[in-house]
């Protein structure tokens, strides 16, 4: 499915961040692009970048965490746009706040839209694209799907949550050898809108943890991900050694996290504690791709180049070899 010309794509969570760099990604490839998310008037301006970038573009208002409007909504999409090609499951919130200070609510409602939202999506969709026996499901994850951070438990807690649902969905798929395939991108820290929207308990204005790269970063690897037949994608170097180094020294990293993970999710300037937040209402508005960090954040990955171009990497590491054992011998 490399050419992606009139596939039908739907985005969750494209009115702003990674779904709508994704969206104008997508658009860009000729693609017919389904927005999703609860704000019409930002869903309305992320269409025009779509069609400005040379796809079609419709949408449809939606708050993932309610199953059975995910269900009305995936059946009108199929009757009225067509058969879905690619399924992104994107949409998010956080809470910026210390476990001790959380409520039961917002754990119920961060889960429900971080994690839940992507069940019910994939759960509504599988059942067409199991009948038609095609299909690309994209999962979008983390870095923190694999290792939790401070100041962001209900949001680390979902990611995993997604990793696991994963796993098992990848599992069932093979088992039934359907052509529906399932991939799953894991992100680094991104310069996205979510610092300046989603609630926020900290003293000062929240910031992305680490080296910081811009959403049309992710926007790639999403589009990668959709139109390559592999397992999982890690964007950025960063992801690889949270991820990696999670998996051989969580200790030392719990650690770490404890020393800077406080202050390194926050910046020099004071939170506003009446602003405006979507944890439950979407934030009015149209919102851009990008938050305030253009100024730090990355154009690209060598690490994500390297992943999309294995056949390189193997050439490197073999020329490596060759290099090392004439040096020995």
């Amino acid at each position: 499915m490399e050419n992606l010309k009139s596939k039908i794509v739907v985005i969750s969570g494209a009115s702003a961040g990674v779904g709508r760099a994704t969206a104008k990604e997508f658009g860009a490839a000729g693609a017919k692009v389904v927005l999703l998310s609860r704000n019409t008037e930002s869903l309305e301006g992320a269409k025009k970048e779509v069609e400005a970038a040379g796809g079609e573009c419709v949408y449809y208002q939606l708050d993932v965490a309610d199953h059975e409007k995910v269900e009305q909504t995936v059946d009108t999409i199929e009757r009225e746009v067509g058969p879905v090609d690619v399924w992104i499951n994107n949409a998010m919130t956080s809470v910026f706040s210390p476990i001790k200070e959380m409520t039961n609510k917002e754990f119920e409602r961060v889960t429900e839209v971080t994690y839940l939202g992507q069940v019910y999506t994939t759960i509504s969709i599988l059942k067409y694209m199991l009948k038609r026996n095609r299909g690309k499901i994209v999962l979008v994850g983390s870095a923190l799907a694999y290792r939790g951070i401070p100041l962001q438990s209900a949001y680390c807690g979902a990611k995993h949550g997604i990793q696991g649902f994963f796993d098992s969905l990848r599992a069932e798929l093979l088992h039934d050898k359907t052509n529906v395939k399932a991939t799953m991108v894991e992100l680094p820290a991104l310069n996205t809108t979510q610092f300046d929207w989603v609630k926020s308990r900290l003293p000062n204005k929240a910031r992305p943890m680490g080296t910081v790269f811009q959403p049309e970063v992710a926007a790639r690897a999403i589009k990668y991900a959709a139109t390559h037949n592999r397992r999982e994608i890690f964007v950025a170097f960063p992801t690889f050694q949270a991820i990696i180094g999670n998996k051989f020294f969580p200790g030392i990293l719990d650690r770490m996290m404890a020393k800077n993970g406080i202050k390194g999710q926050q910046t020099d300037q004071r939170e506003d504690p009446n602003r405006k937040y979507n944890l439950w209402e979407p934030v009015p508005g149209n919102h851009s791709a990008h938050g305030r960090f253009d100024d730090i954040a990355k154009d690209s990955s060598p690490a994500l180049w390297m992943s999309m171009h294995p056949g390189v990497f193997w050439g490197i590491i073999f020329v490596l070899i060759l290099i090392l054992v004439a040096l020995i011998f």
